[in-house]
């Protein structure tokens, strides 16, 4: 009994050193942000894209963005395509020398995760994946020659199905691996980054499909029955599995690509009275956020809600709006 008390004792000692050596992740000498930009999340709040798109660029001063093509808004019917948002944030990006993370697939950002047209709803599924390769074929082929683009991001957290059953059904891994070959096959100039939730993902799967791997990181979640809580992660987890992970693929490109700056609500924001949407999320908490996330030691943070940000200010609430361009400037 005493040898093998021994043995566990051993054990849970290497873990612990391993563990800590893990960690060590280089502490960045500057943290460099970006911001997700959704067409589909300004309509939903009233706004006109274009108008918070510009607002991004000229005024918070955003140079690293991440865009996503919505197969909703580029095929609204069947083989009609609609480029015109994304010609725009393409154009506009290169025109002020911004870098840009695309996104294509069936599920990109934002609820309901897996945004699917009208059209190809009952088709079945099989029938379903050669119009999403159809589809992602015609975006891929219609974007890979602009230079701002430095990434194609395939699909968005899909190993992550706690979320999105109700609209995505089963995960088909096999079908993602489909997707990653077709962007391979149709621009090898680029990487592939794939996507996780800090949260609830392990990330295997995600960082060993991709050429780069993408994190979210939420703090502060809310749900009926216990109201707001904070999540029990602290930041030096990121590091350690991040750092397990190295040690079986390789060390890859990795990025805090969601840093959730929003309030958490299960309404839509127009809905919800903004007091309480500021008791879930205001000056305070955005700020212990940021600090939260400098501690995950990611060198280039990708933040989430400014769409929300802008939407406040328009009523006259542009405190949130202004510790953004804070961290851009």
């Amino acid at each position: 009994m005493r040898r093998w008390m021994k043995r566990i004792l051993i054990a849970i000692l290497v873990l612990i050193l391993l563990s800590v050596f893990l960690i060590q992740k280089e502490k960045p000498e500057e943290i460099t942000y970006g911001i997700s930009f959704n067409t589909l999340y300004a309509e939903e709040l009233g706004l006109e894209p274009r108008q918070v798109y510009d607002a991004f660029l000229d005024d918070l001063g955003a140079r690293h963005l991440r865009l996503a093509a919505h197969w909703t808004m580029v095929e609204p019917d069947r083989d009609v395509y609609d480029f015109s948002e994304l010609d725009y944030q393409i154009a506009r990006a290169e025109e002020v020398g911004a870098d840009v993370i695309f996104a294509v697939g069936r599920r990109l950002p934002r609820w309901p995760e897996c945004h699917v047209p009208d059209w190809a709803r009952p088709l079945p599924w099989e029938a379903q994946k050669e119009e999403i390769k159809r589809y992602i074929e015609t975006v891929v082929d219609r974007y890979k020659e602009s230079p701002v683009i430095t990434h194609w991001q395939v699909e968005n957290e899909p190993y992550l199905e706690v979320f999105a059953q109700e609209h995505c059904g089963d995960f088909d891994e096999a079908f993602l691996k489909e997707e990653i070959a077709l962007v391979r096959s149709l621009d090898n100039s680029r990487p592939i980054l794939i996507t996780d939730s800090g949260n609830l993902g392990t990330w295997i799967g995600a960082y060993r499909n991709g050429d780069a791997f993408g994190t979210s990181v939420y703090v502060y979640f809310w749900n009926p029955e216990l109201g707001q809580f904070r999540t029990v992660l602290a930041p030096w987890v990121y590091r350690l599995k991040e750092g397990v992970l190295e040690l079986f693929f390789g060390k890859k490109e990795t990025f805090l690509i969601e840093l959730s700056l929003e309030p958490w609500l299960l309404e839509p924001v127009q809905d919800v009275p903004v007091p309480v949407q500021y008791s879930r999320m205001h000056v305070g908490k955005f700020d212990e956020i940021i600090e939260y996330a400098k501690a995950t030691r990611y060198e280039r943070q990708y933040l989430w809600g400014g769409e929300w940000w802008y939407w406040l200010k328009q009523y006259g609430r542009g405190e949130l709006w202004a510790h953004g361009k804070a961290l851009f400037e």
